[in-house]
């Protein structure tokens, strides 16, 4: 089996919304606020119409959202991490799913996740600083047959071992590379 302990994770440190991001936000939060009456029981579809714009609830849009529904920040706080629909942080380009379904479970899949979780220098539920990747996982994706499965982009991977881990990290690179490239100057 190949060493892989040396290669470098891609991403270890925490993501900070620039200040044109956090204008960005709080402006994009205004105008999906705009749609809603000013009642406390439209906090939750606010929410929802929040993330479905930023794809997330940055901290700039709940105190936006608290604000204009002229609620404590702690009670947008409260809802956005009861619901599990809700992400606190940035989605990454690309998304990573781990099954821990039983089948995966059984063929290695916290193997997996700790694979992803090295490379990416990520936890569970994080996206890497460049925003190129986020990690999560699923309890199950139906595809037992093919255990362990991730789940990439939406697009299902079965059979997956941690060294395969390093090759689709190592295609996504590739095609960035090669993109980079292809664009004029």
């Amino acid at each position: 089996m190949q060493d892989t302990s040396t290669v470098p994770p891609i991403s270890s440190t925490k993501i900070a919304n620039t200040p044109e991001e956090q204008q960005d936000i709080r402006r994009t939060t205004k105008k999906v606020l705009k749609r809603f009456n000013k009642k406390r029981e439209n906090l939750v579809p606010i929410l929802q119409q929040v993330q479905d714009e930023l794809g997330y609830l940055p901290r700039e849009a709940q105190i936006e959202v608290a604000e204009y529904l002229k609620i404590p920040e702690v009670d947008v706080y409260g809802v956005v991490t009861f619901y599990n629909q809700f992400r606190l942080k940035p989605p990454g380009k690309h998304s990573i799913r781990v099954c821990l379904g039983t089948a995966c479970h059984m063929k290695g899949g916290y193997i997996l996740l700790d694979a992803w979780k090295r490379r990416l220098g990520i936890n569970r539920g994080e996206t890497t600083t460049d925003r190129e990747f986020d990690l999560d996982t699923v309890a199950c994706v139906g595809c037992c047959a093919m255990a362990p499965v991730n789940v990439i982009d939406k697009k299902a991977e079965g059979r997956i071992s941690p060294t395969r881990v390093d090759g689709i990290l190592l295609a996504y690179k590739i095609e960035k590379e090669k993109k980079a490239k292809e664009k004029p100057d």
